[in-house]
């Protein structure tokens, strides 16, 4: 595991595109302070800049660079057992195209030590999208993703990949009160 996690990490760094398992399912992921690879990542999956991007972070205290005010519930729901993204307002210090167009943002964090280790050693959050072209079905095994796709991106991260991995993340919204809403 080791060695992928350099591997990725170094595309990362040059603005490159990973393939790669996360605590959900598979995705394809960039820096997310990287305008041009977040860039590259709507175009290869040919999904409309107005859909936002989920964003991984590593530690709570990443929320902290991301928003000048965390709502004390969005830390009960990150210690959820179900994978959550939770959306969030008037996020900051991040891609802009990767912020919805309200600047409200799609937050999760992770759980899966891989994912973690990427992020830590990159020293930003990551992007997580499903691995799949949009509108199409979300893959739940490697051998399922569309092969344009895998050529297309920087490198495939060579871990589970005879792994099922089918569910994705729980999707909540915390309101301007502190209530949640649930999305997904």
């Amino acid at each position: 595991m080791d060695q992928e996690i350099a591997n990725a990490v170094e595309v990362l760094k040059k603005g490159g595109i990973i393939l790669y398992p996360t605590d959900t399912i598979w995705g394809i992921g960039c820096d997310a302070n990287n305008k041009e690879a977040v860039n590259k990542i709507f175009t290869l999956k040919k999904r409309a800049k107005s859909k936002a991007l989920i964003i991984l972070i590593a530690e709570y205290t990443n929320l902290y660079k991301l928003m000048l005010q965390v709502p004390p519930s969005a830390f009960n729901e990150m210690h959820n057992k179900l994978p959550t993204t939770i959306i969030f307002d008037n996020v900051n210090n991040i891609c802009k195209e990767i912020l919805a167009n309200d600047g409200s943002a799609a937050i999760r964090l992770v759980k899966d030590k891989f994912c973690q280790e990427i992020i830590f050693n990159l020293g930003n959050p990551i992007i997580s999208t499903s691995a799949n072209i949009s509108g199409q079905k979300n893959p739940i095994e490697f051998n399922e993703i569309n092969k344009e796709l895998i050529n297309s991106v920087d490198y495939v991260v060579n871990l589970r990949k005879d792994q099922i991995m089918e569910t994705p993340s729980r999707i909540i919204k915390i309101g301007t009160n502190g209530e949640i809403i649930k999305i997904r």
